[in-house]
């Protein structure tokens, strides 16, 4: 089946049209004709080797959302028209404990990322979502309630399960006082996510302006952090702390807003590890913890409870001429708050 993509062709290059060939759809497989895919700042890591030696040509994007447009012969989980996302990765062993307990992202022999890897077989290049078609195992797609718009939608099949998940995993819910760090592409999310859990939600950010727009998505409180005094107010306030900045900073500062027993939740990925004092964890028995995006069972979940309440991200949507240009502004933090590809313009 031939694509449409948009493609980086050498590391670093410009995002540009390259047509490429899907795979055959398989008995199990499902086509879809999609309709937006999100830009994430991983994207960009990876298309300008970053995060290490990549392969290319490179068609990135795994926040895919559209329609299925034609379905395998054994095919029992989708029909032909339904509304269909596809989020970070597209395979897994299926056999190992973080499988079988539905928790495919942290498989032990690795999950296979929707691009820029090879699939199970070892030769097949996975291409990604910035694309006008894509083809997947049902086993590793997800429903789209009809009442979210797709744009909104895209987003949370990465921004919004990464967030999702350790709200969840956390308890978060009425009662609980919850910080989010940083308001960008995650945070917005969880902001959205905690408030709707029924946490009272305060955000830090060192961006004054950002304020209206934290207050406008369910948080109560806003922090200034541009000065370190602005924290010691709210030490030992909180029960959970979603940390999505990837800037390097004192994290220090932030583990003493912990209250007893208390958790940090590591999502952001800085450039250099954190240097933790120890005495901070003893003082109160907190922790720092880490969580990498969600399963199938609890991507499908996040959308379903985003159906019930009527959640999505705050997208600009874009023309595919358009994507060099949103990739600087998303470096810059010039965006509210995620990038998203309109598939038809490609």
């Amino acid at each position: 089946m031939k694509s449409r993509t948009l493609a980086a062709l050498s590391p670093g290059s410009l995002i540009l049209p390259h047509e490429i060939e899907r795979r055959t759809i398989g008995a199990h497989d499902v086509a879809l004709d999609i309709a937006f895919a999100g830009i994430c700042h991983s994207d960009i890591h990876q298309v300008r080797e970053e995060w290490g030696p990549a392969i290319f040509p490179m068609v990135p994007g795994h926040e895919i959302v559209g329609t299925v447009s034609a379905i395998g012969t054994d095919v029992t989980k989708f029909k032909v028209g339904d509304r269909i996302g596809v989020g970070v990765f597209i395979d897994s062993c299926r056999t190992c404990a973080s499988c079988v307990a539905g928790l495919q992202q942290y498989c032990e022999s690795g999950m296979t990322g929707t691009y820029n890897t090879r699939e199970r077989d070892g030769k097949t290049v996975a291409y990604g979502g910035y694309s006008n078609n894509f083809v997947i195992n049902q086993d590793y797609a997800v429903h789209i309630p009809d009442n979210l718009d797709m744009a909104g939608v895209a987003p949370l099949l990465c921004a919004g399960i990464t967030l999702y998940s350790p709200l969840k995993k956390w308890g978060a819910q009425s009662g609980m006082k919850v910080g989010v760090m940083g308001l960008g592409g995650l945070g917005h999310m969880g902001v959205k996510f905690a408030h709707a859990m029924g946490a009272e939600v305060t955000v830090f950010s060192h961006s004054a302006s950002k304020k209206a727009d934290a207050l406008a998505k369910g948080a109560t409180h806003f922090v200034c952090t541009s000065e370190a005094e602005s924290l010691k107010p709210w030490n030992k306030k909180f029960d959970l702390i979603l940390n999505t900045v990837s800037a390097e900073l004192d994290i220090n500062l932030y583990l003493d807003l912990l209250t007893l027993d208390a958790t940090m939740v590591v999502i952001g990925l800085p450039g250099k590890p954190y240097t933790v004092n120890v005495g901070t964890l003893l003082n109160g028995r907190r922790r720092i913890a880490g969580s990498m995006i969600g399963g199938i069972p609890e991507l499908q979940e996040m959308l379903d409870s985003c159906g019930e309440k009527s959640l999505v991200s705050d997208v600009e949507i874009i023309r595919a001429d358009y994507v060099n240009t949103a990739y600087d502004r998303t470096v810059a933090s010039d965006v509210k708050y995620r990038f998203v590809i309109d598939a038809s313009t490609i």
